[in-house]
């Protein structure tokens, strides 16, 4: 390697420490053996795939033998955002909402229930329908996706299987109605 090229690297590794940036690395889960409730067959297969790759807690397919059980629904919704002056659909605004909660083998709820909300705007055009009905699918992949990348830091917050009062994680949930992202 020439000498600029090292100096390229090292300014690069420099520059990528100093924003924050870091790797997931192991996450310690406080459960050992997760079952998994409701949620699609795509959002259970992704959530299996990032807890039993990134920790040693192992899904299981019995709540028989689960130390842990996380419950998930998903509700996807699609308004219209925008219209043109002939009252032609312009935008339209697409909400994907995961609710989820974590409940210990016992009983002990480790995780309330709380909501995941996310949104997209998606522009549209009848001329190009089946391309937009891709788009959509996709755009819903994405945010089931950032839904689940979301819930499994969430899951990391619990530190122990049974909590002292006043130290459970609490529940989150949307505040306010999200605005709808610039395109």
């Amino acid at each position: 390697m020439t000498r600029r090229s090292l100096l390229t690297l090292a300014c690069s590794v420099l520059m990528l420490s100093a924003c924050g940036f870091q790797l997931r690395g192991q996450q310690d889960y406080a459960f050992k053996r997760l079952f998994i409730s409701g949620g699609s067959a795509a959002a259970d297969a992704r959530l299996t795939r990032l807890v039993q790759g990134g920790s040693d807690t192992v899904v299981v397919s019995s709540v028989a033998n689960a130390d842990a059980t996380l419950q998930i629904s998903e509700g996807r919704s699609v308004n219209t955002l925008t219209l043109n002056s002939l009252g032609v659909v312009e935008e339209y605004a697409m909400a994907l909402s995961m609710t989820y909660s974590l409940v210990a083998k016992d009983g002990t709820v480790l995780i309330p229930p709380s909501v995941i909300a996310l949104n997209r705007a998606m522009t549209y055009s009848d001329q190009y329908s089946q391309a937009k009905a891709a788009e959509a699918d996709i755009l819903f992949a994405d945010m089931e996706n950032d839904a689940i990348d979301q819930l499994t830091r969430r899951l990391s917050l619990v530190r122990t299987m049974h909590p002292a009062p006043g130290q459970q994680v609490p529940s989150v949930a949307p505040r306010a109605p999200l605005p709808p992202p610039p395109l």
